[in-house]
């Protein structure tokens, strides 16, 4: 039996899809629901089932950020999207992290049928002897009522076997976005891996594997970009600059500081911004 998870903030919506699909038919058991994107995510890790309908835009939440930590973190599972926001350019966009469909609401059931069908056809693709480790392509093809306007260059729809790698840049691009928006904080990699929905243990996997960093590396990376521009300015002091940056100790900055650019802090300004090399501080 293929395990089944239904996530949406409309309970009616979830008690008619669990009543009135022939899960059976389809070798499905329902084993998990779901009412808001965050205790979705604590149930997918727990009951780890093969597929999941799901709302894109439920409160609290950034709807492909979630799809594409979903679709990082369980790169087999089968996800049809049921949306009530009909744009072309969403649509795709979802449809390039690997959903197997995208159901404008309110949806027929032959429509969610059919997308359960070819979710369960890609199942057992993937476990028939010799399947593929990816799933088969996700069609192309969006509902005759989303929005056409055109996408832009950078948004195409691929097949499956681009959509783990599309989840993965996804996560680690919003993740460095994160950082730079908030670098002078104390900022852990706990609260980066909340922020874009997936575990810290995966996040720092993906992160290794996308920039061969550590997230302590990113992150002092961003700080000390921010530190070298803030010296421009000959009235900060490097005790002062440090703390904007995020750091609690100077001397920690001064050591991470020479580490990346090879120079002290009083000698980069020197270099770059000052005509006659600055007195030294003490740090």
């Amino acid at each position: 039996m293929y395990r089944v998870a239904v996530v949406d903030d409309e309970d009616v919506i979830v008690a008619g899809l669990v009543r009135t699909m022939p899960w059976e038919n389809y070798g499905c058991e329902i084993v998990a629901t779901a009412s808001d994107g965050i205790a979705a995510l604590g149930v997918l890790r727990k009951e780890r089932p093969d597929i999941l309908f799901t709302d894109i835009q439920m409160p609290g939440q950034d709807g492909l950020a979630m799809i594409a930590a979903i679709r990082s973190e369980f790169p087999e599972m089968q996800v049809t999207i049921l949306s009530g926001y009909p744009n072309f350019e969403y649509a795709q966009r979802a449809i390039s992290l690997g959903v197997v469909r995208y159901v404008l609401k309110p949806s027929r059931f032959s429509e969610l049928e059919s997308a359960l069908s070819v979710m369960v056809q890609n199942l057992d693709a993937l476990r028939a002897p010799g399947g593929s480790a990816q799933a088969p392509a996700v069609p192309s093809d969006l509902p005759a009522n989303i929005s056409a306007a055109p996408a832009p260059d950078n948004v195409s729809v691929q097949p499956a076997a681009g959509c783990a790698e599309n989840a993965h840049n996804f996560i680690v691009h919003n993740a460095k976005e994160y950082i730079r928006a908030h670098y002078a904080e104390k900022l852990t990699l706990e609260d980066v891996a909340d922020h874009v929905y997936v575990s810290q243990w995966h996040l720092s996997k993906l992160i290794s594997r996308c920039t061969n960093q550590s997230f302590s590396e990113l992150l002092n990376g961003v700080r000390i970009e921010k530190a070298q521009a803030l010296l421009a300015d000959p009235a900060l002091r490097i005790w002062e600059i440090s703390e904007r940056v995020g750091f609690a100790d100077v001397t920690h900055f001064s050591r991470i500081f020479k580490k990346i650019t090879g120079v002290s802090a009083n000698e980069y300004r020197a270099q770059n911004f000052c005509a006659e090399p600055a007195p030294q501080e003490t740090v």
